[in-house]
């Protein structure tokens, strides 16, 4: 074999190793793979263009909840502006949650454990209910059933103090029956299903380290 043919030979055998430690390297590309963007392209600016229409208009988070041009929806807006990563969907979420636990803390006894979220007048007011229960010898077995409505029913917020206040509008259900000392029922019925409405106002300073909500006002 002439020289020049074995020089083919082994540049060919080099090529392929090559070839092959590469694939193993990167592996394949199969399936659909986004086209390069030429250097000379603007590629942001068809997300720049949808950034400024998004920017203008109307703040779903606040119109999903409320009427665009109310005053709650000014006031929630206004909330936003001194506080930009207040969401009002987020702050629902965390109502439902809230709702739950309170109410049932409260018709339980156990104060201990819904403290830190209520206002310190909220706080003795259920504490005095539940301290009066417990001096008649009373008990209460309750079930927390799920909400049926739930809907922001109003906003405050105080320009000087950033102090922030949602109220919410809930009927919630749940099974509960008050029982005495013997034992014996004398309030409910353990399987029927009850309708609990409740209007709550939850509170917080804006632009502070502490992102709890607290219980501050009850009503029907």
């Amino acid at each position: 074999m002439n020289s020049p043919i074995l020089q083919l030979l082994v540049l060919a055998g080099i090529a392929i190793f090559l070839i092959l430690r590469l694939k193993n390297v990167l592996g394949t590309r199969e399936g659909f793979e986004k086209p390069a963007v030429p250097r000379d392209a603007p590629a942001n600016t068809d997300r720049r263009r949808g950034f400024e229409v998004i920017e203008g208009g109307p703040d779903h988070d606040i119109t999903d909840n409320v009427e665009a041009d109310s005053d709650v929806a000014k006031t929630l807006a206004a909330m936003k502006r001194v506080e930009p990563s207040f969401s009002v969907a987020e702050f629902l979420q965390g109502a439902r949650y809230a709702y739950e636990m309170i109410l049932m803390g409260f018709e339980r006894g156990d104060m201990n454990s819904i403290k830190p979220f209520l206002a310190e007048d909220v706080y003795e007011t259920f504490a005095e209910v539940v301290a009066a229960r417990e001096a008649q010898g009373l008990t209460v077995e309750a079930e927390f059933i799920g909400i049926r409505e739930m809907a922001l029913h109003g906003a405050t917020f105080d320009k000087d103090s950033n102090l922030a206040e949602v109220t919410v509008r809930f009927t919630g259900e749940m099974t509960s029956v008050v029982r005495d000392a013997a034992g014996e029922v004398v309030e409910g019925k353990p399987n029927e299903v009850k309708r609990q409405k409740d209007v709550w106002t939850f509170a917080r300073v804006l632009g502070t380290d502490d992102p709890n909500w607290q219980l501050v006002a009850t009503g029907e």
